[in-house]
Parts: C-alpha cells; sequence; structure tokens
C-alpha cells in the first residue's frame, strides 16, 4: 500500500501534537466568524458598515477563560515554585 511508503510508526508521536493544534485553530476560526463581532459573514451585515458596538465588542473580549483567570497568579506551577523559593 503507498500509505505504508509515506505514514511510518516513527511519525505516529508527531501526529498527536499536529492534530492537537489543527483542533485549536479549528476552534479558534468558529469562534470568529460566529462570535467576532467584526466579523460579517452574510450579505446584509456586511452592507452595514462600521457599527459602534461597544458592549458586543466587550462581551467578545471578555470569555469565560479571561474571567477564570483573571485574579490569579501568572504561574504555571505555583505550588512547585513555592517549594524551591521558601527561604
Amino acid at each position: 500500500m503507498s500509505w505504508q511508503r509515506w505514514i511510518k510508526p516513527e511519525v505516529y508521536p508527531l501526529m498527536v501534537p499536529i492534530a492537537g493544534v489543527i483542533g485549536l485553530v479549528a476552534t479558534q476560526l468558529v469562534r470568529n466568524i460566529s462570535t467576532n463581532p467584526d466579523v460579517r459573514v452574510t450579505k446584509e451585515n456586511r452592507a452595514a458598515g462600521i457599527l459602534e458596538n461597544h458592549s458586543e465588542g466587550e462581551k467578545y473580549a471578555e470569555h469565560r477563560l479571561r474571567k477564570f483567570v483573571r485574579g490569579r497568579t501568572p504561574q504555571i506551577m505555583p505550588s512547585i515554585n513555592d517549594y524551591f523559593t521558601r527561604e
């Protein structure tokens, strides 16, 4: 078979992060097309021109992940950092 010639078992571990990145990109594209106030897909919305939708723009910018992270320490592993910086 021709696919065995191109896809070898050594390549399988590389496919996992590549598939993850493709999933993240697809998620971001769907999010931008469906909820971004600056993206107008339909012809009626494009004819509207530049809109002053400050509340809609703020709703898009303040998504759930940003609200979850706000107020937390900017560390990846705070307990390990505390352990090694203790005097």
